[in-house]
């Protein structure tokens, strides 16, 4: 049995057999990867989620080399939002009935932790049935050495306080010495794993990433999804709670200090790295294409790459739009729904968890004269 069909049937296959799966001809890496979509998920649906990223803040100490997005305190654009203007933002999701947000910001040292207690529970009073997954590994790291606290009391904290999840941003390249060279203060794979691990054992939620494009060699892009992969079986073995999927994307480095000096990723080259984690994370059935990075054409190109889901409205993102220095980050239902059916799936409203809620009448959608979009505030 070679390599892809034995990744087409669910073995976990080692690093050196990653690494030879992008010198396979993209056309057959491609097919392996979506039959093993085709076996591990709903092989009709393709799933979306209406939700929004709120970015609480822009201040920023970690100044990592491949964010536009982030600023000093002392920049005239620097930013805190106000409990009042975050529950504005809700109170749109809410009217195109979303009911989850993503919320991240940068490292600011300047807010308490008593900031971020008092803003959930300012969440949860005023937006019970809104879910809050929010503040990425970086800044739980950087609650860490502001508070002193343990990485289990900081948690258990902010979820007694309303938190429903963390996201898994910071991933990027899980090899240290991509790390190191993109952005020298940024976490450490370590410190990503031991906090996504503790979030895991809180019964937090939690998904894992991935960014190409930083020059890393295909052995990194391998080792990143490996250890991926281990933390994952460790999770469901230990836990029963790991991640509830996948999202991978391009770097984008237009307006960022890694512009000409990291190569970024083609639409090819995602499309191939998309198929190789389809078949190396045998243990996490849910892969998101990423339009936002990609575009919506080659988002849809990638429901036959190994993608099954479509990922979210997302209504408001603010940090890979600044960095690719467009403002592609306002997708509608409309454009969602019209680009998995002209794929030939049927489009899905899910939960975080990847729970169907709902199938929207597609006719009905399409007909619309105008996109059912965000007032974007």
């Amino acid at each position: 049995m070679d390599v892809l069909e034995r990744a087409v049937h669910g073995e976990a296959l080692s690093t050196d057999e990653i690494v030879s799966l992008y010198d396979l001809p993209l056309a057959d890496t491609a097919a392996a990867a979506h039959e093993a979509r085709l076996r591990r998920t709903r092989p009709d649906i393709v799933t979306y989620l209406i939700d929004r990223n709120i970015n609480y803040t822009n201040i920023c100490n970690v100044a990592c080399n491949f964010c536009a997005f982030y600023r000093t305190k002392r920049q005239g654009d620097a930013y805190v939002l106000s409990y009042q203007e975050i529950g504005h933002k809700i109170e749109e999701l809410m009217s195109l009935g979303g009911r989850r947000i993503l919320m991240q910001g940068g490292v600011n040292p300047d807010l308490p932790f008593e900031w971020y207690l008092d803003l959930l529970r300012y969440l949860k009073a005023h937006y019970p049935e809104v879910r809050i997954d929010a503040f990425s590994p970086e800044e739980i790291l950087g609650l860490e050495k502001i508070t002193g606290r343990t990485l289990h009391e900081l948690l258990i904290a902010l979820k007694d306080a309303g938190l429903d999840g963390l996201p898994g941003a910071g991933g990027e390249i899980l090899v240290d010495e991509v790390r190191a060279k993109a952005a020298p203060a940024r976490i450490r794979s370590s410190d990503w794993f031991r906090i996504l691990d503790t979030a895991q054992i809180l019964g937090l939620y939690t998904i894992a990433t991935m960014v190409i494009g930083f020059g890393e060699t295909y052995e990194q892009r391998a080792q990143h999804l490996v250890t991926i992969r281990e933390q994952q079986e460790k999770a469901l073995r230990k836990y029963n709670n790991g991640f509830a999927a996948m999202a991978m994307w391009a770097l984008q480095t237009e307006h960022t200090r890694l512009k000409g000096k990291a190569p970024g990723a083609s639409a090819h080259e995602y499309l191939q790295q998309l198929a190789v984690a389809r078949l190396a994370l045998n243990n996490i059935p849910n892969l998101q294409a990423s339009w936002p990075s990609m575009g919506f054409k080659v988002a849809q190109t990638a429901l036959y790459y190994g993608a099954n889901d479509f990922g979210s409205t997302m209504l408001e993102e603010n940090v890979v739009s600044v960095a690719a220095g467009h403002s592609r980050t306002n997708a509608t239902l409309r454009q969602i729904i019209r680009h998995i059916s002209d794929a030939g799936f049927t489009s899905a409203e899910r939960d975080p968890y990847y729970n169907i809620l709902n199938y929207p009448d597609v006719e009905a959608v399409l007909s619309e004269k105008e996109p059912v979009a965000l007032p974007m505030a």
